[in-house]
């Protein structure tokens, strides 16, 4: 409970850096009040992007990219120390009034307070908990890519690569109208139950359907995309929304890929999809994308909870190569 002293008061804050290859570590520092035009924030849950994060643990973040891959708040630099993150939510403890107490989702760095403008809030809607709501960014990058792909009602979609994000898309894509929806993923057993509330069926990659309208892969591998390209019916499109780091990936572009006229093109969060950036700004995105997160069968994807003071321990686990499982979020103590 935020007292009347607390207000206007310079704290310590605590903050979660990559500090070298496989190292993280929490670092205090002050944090004065929030200036004019900001809000300062107690953080409930911050949410660990799998994949992004673990290229930034295993410093594989690449020379070309260092400057995109820049989150709007972090601090320090690729390859290390880094403090990295972007899918936060918190009150606001500080800040207009009809903030203060509103639980709100902020693209910030892994941290148990901080100060944010107030342009960068995004209210969490009361039909989301604060513990789902940190799957928005992911959320956009899903919405992103069915803009990316221009997916309709009644499509045959295949989704190859069930974690998070492809979840995400399955979800999206089952709401369409008379949509057939399809996740391919070498992980038939915990998936399942997962995609069947969500609308949508799962398959193997041996036994991956053909002739789809549109196929996303997210699996982050060349085994996944050379499947996904298998998977597209004549002049399908397969949107490709994985990131590699700095790791060459190897097509088949022989066989049919021309004959079939396919097409393969990019989908990446950090721009609004060409059919909608005239109207669409990056607030009403993540405003919808949180809006979207109102679905209780979207609680199974936030599948393991660490507490912030263990995170340095538990992250080469959460990171490992051969580490299994959903989004991992970072719970905050309450005080």
């Amino acid at each position: 409970m935020m007292t009347r002293r607390s207000v206007g008061k310079t704290r310590v804050a605590k903050s979660l850096w990559y500090a070298k290859k496989g190292v993280a570590e929490l670092r205090a520092a002050p944090l004065p009040p929030p200036g004019p035009g900001q809000a300062r924030v107690r953080t409930l849950f911050s949410g660990i992007s799998r994949g992004t994060e673990r290229l930034v643990f295993s410093g594989a973040v690449g020379q070309s990219e260092r400057e995109r891959m820049r989150g709007p708040m972090q601090e320090g630099s690729f390859p290390f120390p880094v403090k990295y993150g972007y899918c936060a939510t918190g009150v606001v403890e500080e800040g207009p009034a009809d903030l203060r107490g509103r639980t709100v989702f902020c693209l910030h760095p892994h941290q148990d307070r901080f100060n944010a403008p107030l342009d960068a809030l995004a209210l969490v809607p009361e039909a989301v908990p604060a513990r789902r709501a940190t799957l928005a960014a992911n959320m956009e990058t899903a919405l992103n890519a069915l803009w990316d792909g221009g997916a309709g009602p009644g499509d045959r979609i295949v989704v190859v690569g069930a974690g998070v994000v492809g979840l995400l898309v399955a979800s999206l894509a089952a709401r369409l109208p008379g949509a057939t929806v399809t996740a391919v993923d070498v992980d038939t057993t915990s998936r399942r139950s997962i995609l069947e509330a969500l609308g949508a069926d799962l398959a193997a990659p041996d036994r991956a359907p053909s002739e789809a309208d549109i196929v996303f892969h997210a699996s982050a591998s060349a085994a996944g995309l050379n499947t996904a390209i298998a998977c597209a019916g004549p002049e399908g499109t397969i949107v490709e929304m994985s990131w590699y780091g700095d790791k060459p990936v190897t097509l088949d572009l022989g066989g049919a890929f021309h004959s079939r006229r396919l097409k393969l093109v990019s989908s990446q969060v950090g721009l609004i999809s060409t059919g909608r950036r005239l109207r669409w700004d990056y607030r009403r995105r993540r405003q919808m994308a949180l809006s979207l997160l109102a679905q209780p069968a979207l609680d199974a994807l936030v599948a393991e909870e660490i507490s912030f003071e263990d995170a340095p321990r538990e992250l080469p686990r959460i990171f490992a190569p051969d580490a299994q499982g959903l989004a991992p979020v970072i719970r905050y103590p309450q005080d």
